[in-house]
């Protein structure tokens, strides 16, 4: 397995070498680690010559810094380096990992979803297999992948119609998801938001059914669940995000990338509010990041997971299978 990872890291490598991206390695010590809600970062102490300390952080995704390199003229960019996640140790999950992320300045977002597609397909070559497997699980990479939207997953999967929860300016409503959740059979807490609701139902009864036969991506995300993408102009209820499964498997998340500075300061500051209710911290917002945004123009940008696709290329039931020395201790 580990002799296969190190064949697909050098293929992708020169996938991207072949496609004139340069190849950068942005620095993992930030003075912010990222602002979406459930994303918990490690937290060190940098001290200065004078011998006073700084709060920074070991980022959760290279994003910040790549998107200062494109706000300065980069066009094609990709790095594939290690980010460290806390909170975070499962099968699928490990508090240090691999994250293969890249940018196409003046491209739309399929332009990545398609390097999505063509970096499984490599992985299964380069090591001479026909299919991707998990536990059970398999899904041909060669095949045609199906595109299908989040709001046509939930109604076909979980029974649910999304925009029956949503208004025209895509504003949702909790007490409406929580009445469909109600009558497809799902228990609803008694506090909960629309945000909760909206990944109780992906995750347990939408994502299972993704990636089975052939790779699904599944687009156009809820603009309340955007991100840092934009909204798509013929429906501003929804956005330019997609996230690609293979065998149940979530691999990739991608978005044609907000540009808006106000905005993604809303939208940051919207999501470090809930951080501070649900978990009693925030983190600082970079502010050479929304500075930068503006100078980006149209982008495309996804991060995908590269120990996992080595998981589902090897056949590996767990993320540690395929990490050279994975971090001592904690839940496994």
């Amino acid at each position: 397995m580990l002799m296969g990872r190190n064949k697909i890291e050098l293929a992708v490598r020169s996938y991207f070498a072949n496609r004139d991206f340069v190849l950068v390695d942005p620095p993992g010590l930030q003075r912010s680690p990222g602002n979406e809600t459930h994303l918990h970062a490690f937290a060190t102490q940098m001290i200065g010559n004078d011998g006073v300390g700084e709060t920074m952080y070991l980022h959760t995704s290279p994003e910040f810094s790549m998107k200062k390199l494109l706000a300065a003229g980069e066009r094609r960019i990709a790095a594939i380096g290690h980010v460290w996640r806390n909170r975070e140790r499962t099968a699928l999950h490990h508090p240090e990992f691999t994250m293969l992320e890249w940018y196409r300045a003046g491209e739309a977002y399929d332009a990545v979803i398609a390097d999505c597609v063509m970096l499984c397909r490599l992985a299964a070559d380069v090591i001479d297999v026909p299919m991707l497997r998990y536990r059970g699980r398999t899904c041909d990479p060669r095949l045609e992948p199906q595109r299908l939207s989040v709001v046509d997953a939930f109604r076909e999967y979980a029974g649910i119609d999304l925009f029956a929860t949503m208004d025209a300016e895509g504003n949702t409503d909790a007490a409406a998801l929580a009445g469909l959740m109600r009558g497809v059979g799902l228990v609803v807490p008694a506090e909960f938001t629309w945000s909760y609701l909206f990944s109780r139902v992906l995750v347990e009864m939408v994502e299972p059914a993704l990636g089975l036969g052939r790779i699904t991506v599944l687009d156009r995300y809820p603009a309340a669940e955007a991100a840092l993408a934009r909204r798509i102009a013929d429906d501003p209820r929804v956005s330019e995000r997609f996230e690609l499964y293979a065998c149940g498997v979530e691999l990739a998340n991608g978005f044609g990338e907000l540009i808006d500075a106000p905005e993604q300061r809303r939208r940051f500051a919207a999501e470090m509010n809930e951080k501070q209710r649900l978990y009693g911290e925030v983190y600082p917002l970079d502010e050479d990041l929304l500075a930068a945004l503006p100078l980006m123009g149209e982008t495309s940008g996804v991060a995908l997971g590269f120990d996992r696709l080595v998981m589902l290329a090897t056949g590996a039931p767990k993320i540690e299978d395929v990490i050279w020395v994975p971090v001592a201790g904690g839940d496994r």
